[in-house]
């Protein structure tokens, strides 16, 4: 639930009102089932999916798959630490390059909280997706959506294909994008290790269904509170935004339509712009915590580094960090195409994704490795089959696009 997922909700939501909720839930479905899989695979196997994937495949393919998750890492980054600047300049006028040079103190806040254990962690970024999530229901109540434009947008439609109205990216840009934000690749290889977090007797298979049982519903709880809050962003979009697209494709723009009457209507005010720009920040930072954890177990999986964790997760925050300095020099006062950016950069985490589901779906039906827990034949049927219609459609796209 990081600020990718605001632009491409948003701006989704603002250019087709509420025909891509469909899409929102379909992805909220997908990432419930590859994430039962990745717990389930930490739990039986005690290694995440860096280390078991790792563990079974060639050196050349194990360092192909990590090159390409590293990428999606500074897609993920670039969403996450740009959304936590803005947020910063709206709130407080700092200026962006200077905002994004404060994110790197994130990462010593982490490491100051991982002494306290995962588990105030999971409490910390709980408490910011409700924060989230009550300012948002709060919009949406003022913004007075159409309830039965709701219920019809969860109902899928052939639309996605129809070409982009001028002006605006395609739907199919915006629903790959939506995917991209609510699946993400490197949330897989972060559930597979928190999985093993739990304190379980492997030798007791009782034990180790109930923990399995007990993750799922855990992981299910979270997406569904991901999902109300991704339908949130796109209903706001739609009943607020809709028909001004062009006038909120950036973050800044927005901030400033909340406030604005001519867009917003009667319900505009300082107050709301303010409540949206803290959500932002608080969006930042909790995806920044799942991003800097991920980056370790990532690097330790792959690649068997053997260092102390605070250098590999400074190091892989300051990693993460190079391209984010990079597009903010080059387009730090272009704020239509840093916004832009951030749309693709959710698309590329859709093109990504396929890399760590065959594996992750290879490795859950393995009988040597997972022995009674292998996947049950229709969910490896399904899990393969969106794979290939994600790869098909994200083919298509880069056909429409070059």
């Amino acid at each position: 639930m990081d600020p990718g997922n605001w632009i491409t909700s948003v701006v989704g939501g603002a250019s087709y009102k509420y025909s891509l909720l469909f899409v929102i839930l379909i992805s909220s479905l997908i990432a419930m089932q590859l994430q039962q899989m990745a717990g389930k695979l930490g739990i039986v196997t005690q290694m995440d999916l860096a280390q078991a994937t790792a563990h079974h495949s060639p050196k050349w393919l194990r360092y192909s798959l990590w090159v390409i998750l590293e990428l999606a890492l500074m897609a993920t980054d670039l969403a996450e630490v740009l959304g936590s600047a803005i947020a910063l300049n709206l709130l407080f006028k700092i200026p962006i390059m200077i905002a994004i040079l404060l994110t790197v103190l994130d990462v010593f806040l982490l490491l100051l909280l991982m002494k306290f254990g995962f588990k105030k962690i999971e409490a910390i970024v709980t408490t910011l997706i409700l924060t989230i999530l009550a300012i948002f229901t709060y919009l949406v109540a003022l913004s007075h959506p159409s309830f039965q434009g709701i219920v019809e947008g969860y109902l899928p439609n052939a639309t996605l294909f129809e070409s982009p109205l001028p002006g605006h990216e395609s739907q199919l840009t915006l629903a790959l994008g939506i995917v991209g934000a609510t699946v993400m690749p490197h949330n897989l290889y972060l559930h597979s290790s928190l999985s093993q977090t739990r304190k379980i007797n492997h030798k007791d298979k009782k034990d180790v269904r109930k923990a399995v049982r007990f993750m799922t519903w855990d992981s299910n709880l979270q997406l569904s509170l991901a999902f109300i809050v991704n339908s949130l962003l796109l209903i706001l979009g739609a009943s607020l935004f809709f028909g001004h697209a062009s006038e909120i494709s950036a973050f800044s723009q927005m901030y400033n339509a909340l406030q604005d009457s001519t867009i917003a209507g009667v319900i505009a005010s300082s107050t709301l712009s303010t409540l949206f720009a803290l959500a932002l920040l608080a969006s930042g930072q909790n995806s920044t915590i799942t991003g800097t954890l991920t980056g370790q177990i990532v690097m330790e999986g792959f690649l068997h580094l053997r260092l102390p964790q605070w250098i590999i997760r400074i190091g892989t925050r300051i990693f993460a960090l190079l391209p984010v300095i990079i597009v903010a020099v080059l387009f730090g006062h272009q704020e239509k195409t840093l916004d832009q950016l951030l749309v693709y950069s959710q698309v590329f985490l859709s093109i990504a994704l396929p890399f760590s589901i065959f594996p992750l779906i290879y490795l859950t039906s393995k009988k040597s490795l997972m022995g009674e827990f292998t996947n049950a034949k229709w969910n490896t049927i399904l899990g393969y089959a969106v794979s290939i219609i994600l790869t098909i459609l994200n083919i298509k796209l880069l056909f429409d696009i070059f």
